[in-house]
């Protein structure tokens, strides 16, 4: 079967989804071009400041995307590629563009909130709390994990530290073009696209190899691990400069920029694609392989919480009320902002999946060996290798997508950094949203205590109960971010049905991913809670995981009297 079949399919799905389902959800949502947004009435030229739609969809998706529309789709396909297809392109559609944009419009309606705020005004001040701890939590963890994997990387790839450096310094001076200078949009973006594909060559050029600094190189453990401990302080640093400037400074341009790359790889990818024509060979990879793997566990619900990002991810409900809504110009733009770039994400996660299942079996299976580099390394290979059909080597075509990739976790750890101040900083507001308190006021504090614990949980080691190893202790309770992350999708939707129910409005939409959510959540738990309690097992795995349960289920409850409260009242 041709694999161009599968792209073809996906994208008129998308853009019809886009037109009549996005249109849908628009109408009922009442979006209205006249009312004022929270990044005027609140605007404050630090994190409410309106930017213009090309922009703020730019710095939308490049916080979403990353390398997790990949990792997902890639690794999930073990159990066959219709699955993992069907899903990206029904969730993607239905519920992931349906939930982002649902986050950000119920954010706009509450001066730019996170969704903390909408569960505060309908579930109550607990609820509140409970979600918040929860997010912030979350975050922490994400702050850590994506420190460690981009230092990693940056030892790793010299090139892409470099490019990384480059990016940051370009996306300053192109704020102060837009914002200082009035430059017209069109000619800074012209300009600024044509510098950032030039710090791929420059990193390609002179690669900042701190490892062969330190005296030794990545070969020598101990030179890799000085390396990467220096690499994490100058991130920390960063991710703080970058918490607390005003959005306009740093964060928007760059992820603006930054996302010109996904957008040129994946162009570069749909047209080789096309132009090579892969098949895939039901004798190399099947349609489906069975309900149960191996390693993996049941399809149901490994699938749902292993291909979150491309399908729905509760993270990016975080994004949308965190920071895209305070930079929202128009309501009428929060369709293209968050169901459109959903959609594009989801595109990406069909390029991923494409990518790998044109390979052969081995092919496949050899990206999962030790030292094989992984589900990123195997979606730069298989993209690499379409791409290169254009007239590019296959070599620099491959390591183009690689420095790509690589480049957005970047973006994941400092836009994480802004949100958690942002949960920080809503958790001790007052009753009346008013920030008394030291700790809700000062962007500065809060950003230092999020990333200190961030910083305990990637610099202090503990032993991995299963292998004796001594890891870094974000490593013991990441398995279960997948489940937590669905979580928070989960618990958004929640928020958004009572929501537009108290509102007399129709909540089908958000109800109905909200249940099939729930259900693969509390499943996961359950599972990920049996497996940990056990002898041999992760102890506080399965604490963490009972507790998350527990607070699942609490929010329900809470929900469903407000719900048959309000239903009871009509």
């Amino acid at each position: 079967m041709s694999a161009i079949w599968l792209v073809v399919l996906s994208l008129v799905g998308f853009s019809v989804a886009y037109v009549f389902y996005g249109g849908f959800l628009s109408r009922k949502l009442g979006l209205d071009p006249g009312r004022k947004t929270p990044a005027h009435t609140l605007r404050d030229d630090v994190d409410y400041v309106p930017a213009k739609p090309a922009v703020l969809m730019g710095h939308h998706f490049a916080s979403i995307a990353g390398a997790a529309p990949i990792i997902g789709p890639v690794t999930a396909a073990v159990f066959g590629w219709m699955p993992v297809y069907i899903w990206i392109v029904l969730g993607g559609i239905f519920l992931g563009a349906a939930h982002d944009f649902m986050s950000l419009v119920a954010s706009i309606r509450h001066e730019g909130k996170s969704i903390g705020e909408v569960v505060e005004e309908h579930l109550g001040p607990a609820g509140k709390t409970l979600f918040l701890l929860f997010a912030w939590s979350a975050l922490i963890l994400v702050i850590a994990v994506f420190a460690d994997v981009v230092a990693s990387t940056f030892v790793k790839r010299p090139a892409v530290a470099t490019s990384s450096l480059w990016f940051i310094g370009l996306a300053i001076l192109f704020g102060l073009a837009i914002h200082k200078l009035r430059a017209p949009l069109w000619a800074a973006t012209l300009v600024g696209v044509v510098l950032l594909f030039a710090g791929l060559v420059v990193g390609a050029k002179l690669p900042l190899d701190v490892a062969a600094m330190v005296g030794g190189g990545i070969e020598d453990p101990e030179a890799f691990k000085a390396a990467k401990r220096i690499w994490l302080w100058i991130l920390f640093g960063y991710v703080f400069v970058a918490s607390v400037t005003p959005v306009q400074v740093l964060l928007q341009p760059r992820d603006y920029l930054n996302s010109f790359l996904l957008y040129g790889l994946m162009i570069l990818g749909l047209v080789g694609i096309f132009v090579a024509n892969p098949t895939v060979d039901p004798a190399e990879f099947s349609a489906f392989t069975g309900w149960t793997h191996p390693k993996l566990g049941h399809l149901f619900p490994v699938l749902f919480v292993t291909v979150a990002c491309g399908a729905i991810s509760g993270f990016h409900s975080l994004v949308a009320s965190g920071t895209t809504a305070k930079q929202l110009d128009r309501e009428p733009d929060a369709r293209p902002v968050g169901y459109g770039a959903m959609l594009v994400e989801s595109l990406l996660a069909i390029l991923a999946l494409v990518a790998v299942v044109t390979m052969t079996r081995a092919e496949y299976g050899s990206f999962f060996k030790a030292g094989g580099g992984g589900p990123v390394e195997a979606f730069s290979s298989g993209l690499g290798s379409f791409i290169s059909v254009l007239g590019i080597p296959e070599e620099v075509a491959i390591s183009f997508v690689a420095l790509a990739v690589s480049a957005f976790a970047l973006t994941s750890l400092d836009t994480g950094t802004r949100l958690a101040r942002f949960s920080f900083q809503e958790f001790f507001e007052g009753k009346d949203n008013t920030r008394k308190s030291l700790l809700a006021r000062n962007r500065f504090l809060a950003t230092a205590i999020s990333i200190a614990l961030a910083m305990a949980l990637v610099f202090l080691e503990t032993t991995n109960p299963t292998t004796g190893a001594t890891v870094s202790s974000w490593k013991m309770i990441w398995p279960i971010f997948g489940s937590a992350n669905q979580l928070l999708a989960c618990l958004a939707l929640l928020a958004i049905s009572v929501w537009l129910a108290r509102r007399a409005r129709a909540n089908w939409f958000a109800l109905v991913p909200m249940v099939f959510m729930f259900s693969v959540t509390m499943t996961s738990l359950v599972t990920l809670a049996g497996k940990n309690l056990g002898a041999g097992g992760n102890t506080a795995l399965g604490v963490v995981s009972i507790l998350l349960f527990v607070l699942a289920y609490l929010l329900t409850i809470q929900a469903v009297a407000t719900l048959w409260k309000v239903y009871a009242a009509r």
